[in-house]
């Protein structure tokens, strides 16, 4: 492949589930990356990044969201700007968990240093001159009240001021970053993507993140234990493959028309279905105990806007038989 015209891209949070999986297609695609990390010389993540092929084209920086212009170095003279840094956050400096904080504490612990860290970011690119930023956020910012049947990217907001009220400041966090980094976009003629996905499934790079949800989960039911739950949820949940997603976000940024919000989400299932499909896959797994009532309909989702950037999604079940595929393979073992 021929790289000598590709640009160069930053992908703030690149040792993240989402960042380090941005990073590979990015390589793959002959792009040169400035990666940032807190610490760029961790032993436990940078050796897997630089081993993804095309690892000698990136670069990585430690920087912090939280330290004003601590991003400089890495957004010179990049065409693009990943923010991927931007992680759910559950408890506070102090230790307190987000649902038993208040508002005072909600605001200052939990939602203003990812509000505050996302405008760092932005204001490093922009003082670069970078005019394609393009920000994972999630779909908890796109809940209206009341629901609707089929929600879209253009109409449907969470209400930060109810999502407060219910203790839900983590979620918050997302729809009040995404108002606040579109007002910074226009005030700098950035041309601003932001894609929302929820469970994410396939193949990670940095072995810390088998220890989360959705692999930590699936490899217990592969090892004979408990998945996620004792009983089956009355609830659904939506999901994308890591590659998939990935490529989503490197379409938003290669579009010159892409702009604005969009799901990064294959569908949603009830997850009475998703355990169904997973006993198809491992016959022996341990089910949950069964669902109480008559099972909630899954949230629904318009498209057009995800579909117009032109990336192919696995389906659930693809999804799921592939992470569970990969995982068998124990691929973090030594020989």
């Amino acid at each position: 492949m021929d790289n000598t015209n590709k640009k160069k891209l930053c992908i703030a949070g690149a040792s993240g589930l989402v960042g380090s999986n941005i990073t590979r297609t990015a390589l793959l695609r002959g792009y040169r990356v400035n990666g940032t990390m807190r610490d760029c010389t961790d032993p436990t993540k940078f050796p897997f990044l630089k081993s993804l092929s095309g690892g000698e084209r990136l670069d990585l920086f430690s920087a912090d969201m939280s330290i004003e212009n601590n991003f400089e170095e890495a957004t010179r003279g990049v065409d693009g700007v990943f923010i991927a840094t931007l992680v759910p956050t559950y408890h506070g400096s102090s230790g307190m968990v987000a649902a038993d904080m208040n508002d005072e504490q909600g605001y200052e612990e939990i939602i203003m240093p990812t509000v505050n860290g996302c405008l760092n970011i932005m204001r490093s690119a922009a003082n670069n001159g970078v005019k394609k930023i393009v920000i994972c956020s999630s779909t908890s910012s796109t809940n209206p009240i009341p629901p609707v049947k089929v929600k879209n990217e253009i109409d449907h907001w969470s209400d930060e001021t109810e999502q407060c009220r219910a203790k839900k400041y983590t979620s918050a966090t997302k729809t009040i970053m995404e108002k606040a980094a579109f007002k910074f976009a226009l005030e700098h003629d950035i041309r601003l993507s932001i894609i929302m996905p929820t469970g994410m499934f396939g193949p990670v790079i940095i072995p810390e993140h088998m220890e989360r949800n959705p692999h930590v989960w699936l490899k217990s039911l592969i090892d004979g234990g408990v998945g996620r739950h004792e009983r089956v949820p009355n609830d659904s949940t939506s999901m994308s493959h890591l590659h998939d997603l990935s490529s989503l976000f490197i379409a938003a940024y290669e579009d010159s028309e892409a702009k604005g919000r969009f799901f990064g989400v294959y569908d949603s299932w009830h997850w009475q279905d998703i355990y169904d499909e997973l006993r198809r896959i491992l016959p022996d797994m341990q089910m949950p105990l069964p669902i109480v009532g008559d099972l909630k309909p899954a949230t629904q989702f318009d498209f057009t806007r995800r579909d117009s950037l032109g990336v192919r999604f696995r389906d659930i079940p693809s999804c799921l038989k592939e992470t569970v595929a990969w995982i068998q393979t124990n691929p973090f073992e030594r020989p």
